[in-house]
């Protein structure tokens, strides 16, 4: 059984409800166990996977947040470096699943959060378990 840390930035609590719900299931459906940590923002995720890294308690990661495109700047820096700093700790070896929303609006994230639609919760729980599966493989 494999031990996936869940790492959420609750900014949009409805919404991270969703996403969490679609993760927890298909890790649960796997037949793995979980758990969860919160961090203040997006930005933050890349830092606390790479701490947990660290700790060698788990073996892979999913990512869990919403940025929801503002009327300034700030949106493109969150999206791009959230994803980023992800990219990087993946191509150091981590086995990751990036379920960071990145929407125009509010509508298009609930779409993408619950797990009766698009469930991208749930798709990066199984994408973390994928990447895990094929780190095995190969090492």
């Amino acid at each position: 059984m494999a031990r996936i840390l869940i790492v959420e930035a609750r900014f949009y609590e409805h919404l991270n409800d969703l996403l969490l719900a679609g993760a927890r299931a298909a890790i649960a459906a796997a037949g793995h166990g979980h758990e969860t940590i919160t961090v203040p923002g997006a930005l933050e995720i890349p830092g606390a996977v790479a701490f947990a890294a660290e700790s060698g308690r788990y073996d892979a990661f999913v990512a869990i947040g919403v940025v929801i495109r503002g009327e300034t700047y700030h949106f493109e820096i969150v999206a791009g470096e959230s994803a980023r700093g992800l990219m990087a700790l993946s191509m150091d070896g981590l086995a990751i699943g990036n379920g960071i929303l990145t929407t125009e609006n509010e509508a298009q994230a609930l779409v993408r959060a619950d797990p009766a639609q698009k469930d991208k919760g749930g798709e990066a729980a199984k994408a973390a378990l994928k990447m895990l599966e094929l780190k095995g493989r190969f090492g």
